[in-house]
């Protein structure tokens, strides 16, 4: 006796699963611009490679004679698969079906994937479009009764939605309008893309803010990539959703599987002892005068390896992976092109979440300082600057990896105290265009000197002859006498010896979970 007739019913139900919510919801996604849950994963994921758990889960009606009559597929999608050759598990949001509302999913689907990403140690990839709450306005009527957030005794996608972000990689992909928990679930991620023109995020969408309020907005209005890459709820945006699946693929090649593995070292073809003369005129004497630090990184880290993140936030300070001779490490520079690379609130919680990141999947930090401190005036104490900078202080003093430090220009004032972890060994060096001290003399030299300008017979004068006295005094030749600083080194042998640094910090890395949960 065969079972040939179950496995005829099993794949029909397949096939209706794949039809989704039907041709005319396929088109209206087409029709906006947007592929759809099952073309996106075939998209991300290498060629052939998905195995989808839960195909045929839904609602199905059931005639008179008990069989199959209709069926409507979870608006869930989930399963494993393959990207690089590397396991991932991937669950996605079927906006052809409700929307994408929680109310036409099953609640256990992105459960599962969410616990088999965290016990099989295995990266997350979450592709949301639509809100992923606990249903609509009209699920009240249909169950009757109001949901409370939580449930009762808790609910297991909230505590696995943080809780994977302390064991394995995990990418959002906002394709769409993302609302409500689905908000949330592309919010709590390592790293979030969202499509330019077809995406929006928000708490609630402009239904409910409208009705609210006497502004009216639209989605982009509301949500829009700008507001949130500048907001800092997401990392990266992009053209197309193309895009978005080669972005979440590299940002993959960076990392481990989980923090139970080490990231590893790829074949490079880039000299690691290569030398750049214009490394040795990229930083200008006249200090007013700044410079593009972004072409510096591509210079000296491995050719085409520097992949930033979060480039819109906290502007005065950027984040980026690199590789260093094939080894992956976590990047931090200083931005002169937006205030002088002053620490802002903003760039002080991007430096806490990337400096946790680096450490959670044991990543050798390299940091490119120039920071002429904390930004100053009304509005950086409206924003308690420093308590976000103490924070950040924290965060690199917390650190576990190994770091290494190249001070480039300035380093002033506490801000200036915190560019590598204190208490423990780090390798420094400073380029021969390195400044610093507990307060930038300009500005201050009129203060601490008052008395001597204002008595003297050319106040103009004097005050010149006190700057080019202090100016001598604050060489970093000077501090390097005292044993102050360690080494001032030639800016063409920077490469070389971070290379060197790499090698050193592949030894010391240690696979493992921290003790410390990482927050979003």
């Amino acid at each position: 006796m065969s079972w040939q007739a179950e496995l005829d019913e099993l794949a029909a139900r397949e096939a209706m699963a794949r039809a989704m919510g039907g041709p005319e919801k396929v088109k209206r996604q087409h029709d906006g611009g947007r592929l759809t849950v099952r073309e996106r994963i075939d998209g991300l994921l290498d060629d052939g490679s998905f195995h989808e758990v839960g195909a045929i889960a839904g609602k199905a009606a059931y005639g008179p004679d008990g069989r199959l009559a209709e069926f409507t597929p979870s608006n869930c999608v989930m399963g494993r698969g393959l990207v690089e050759g590397r396991p991932v598990v991937v669950v996605g949001d079927d906006f052809t079906v409700r929307g994408g509302s929680a109310d036409a999913t099953i609640r256990d689907k992105p459960i599962m994937a969410e616990r088999m990403a965290g016990e099989l140690r295995l990266p997350l990839i979450r592709v949301i479009e639509g809100s992923g709450g606990g249903g609509s306005v009209k699920t009240i009527e249909t169950t009757g009764r109001a949901n409370l957030p939580g449930g009762v005794g808790g609910t297991w996608l909230y505590h696995h939605t943080g809780d994977n972000l302390s064991r394995v990689p995990v990418v959002g992909l906002g394709l769409g309008s993302v609302a409500g928990l689905g908000a949330a679930r592309l919010a709590a991620t390592h790293y979030s893309v969202m499509t330019k023109e077809m995406s929006a995020m928000f708490v609630a969408g402009p239904p409910v803010v409208n009705a609210l309020g006497s502004q009216k907005y639209t989605k982009q209005e509301l949500g829009g990539w700008e507001i949130q890459c500048k907001a800092g709820a997401i990392d990266h945006a992009v053209d197309t959703e193309a895009d978005a699946f080669a972005a979440a693929r590299r940002f993959l090649s960076y990392l481990p599987s989980s923090v139970f593995e080490l990231a590893e070292r790829q074949p490079c073809t880039d000299d690691p002892a290569r030398v750049e003369d214009s490394w040795l005129s990229a930083i200008p004497r006249d200090i007013r005068k700044p410079y593009r630090a972004r072409p510096l990184l591509d210079s000296i880290f491995d050719a085409g390896s520097v992949f930033e993140m979060g480039r819109l936030y906290g502007r005065s300070v950027i984040t980026a992976f690199a590789r260093l001779n094939g080894l992956p490490v976590a990047v931090i520079a200083g931005d002169p092109m937006f205030y002088a690379g002053s620490w802002t609130a903003d760039a002080c919680a991007k430096i806490i979440r990337f400096v946790d990141l680096a450490d959670t999947f044991h990543m050798p930090v390299v940091h490119l300082m120039d920071c002429p401190g904390f930004m100053i005036g009304l509005e950086a104490e409206q924003r308690a600057t420093i308590r976000w900078g103490v924070r950040a202080m924290a965060a690199i003093n917390q650190s576990s990896m190994p770091w290494c430090t190249v001070i480039l220009r300035n380093a002033f004032g506490v801000a200036g105290a915190i560019h590598q972890p204190a208490g423990r060994y780090s390798i420094r060096y400073a380029w021969p265009s390195a400044r610093w001290g507990s307060l930038p003399l300009e500005g201050g030299i009129e203060a601490a000197y008052r008395a001597d300008i204002e008595a003297a017979a050319d106040p103009a004068a004097k005050l010149a002859e006190i700057e080019a006295r202090l100016q001598l005094l604050r060489s970093p030749l000077r501090t390097a006498e005292a044993f102050w600083a360690e080494e001032i080194i030639d800016p063409r042998q920077t490469r070389r010896l971070l290379v060197e640094f790499a090698g050193y910090a592949e030894k010391l890395r240690g696979a493992g979970q921290l003790g410390r949960g990482l927050r979003p």
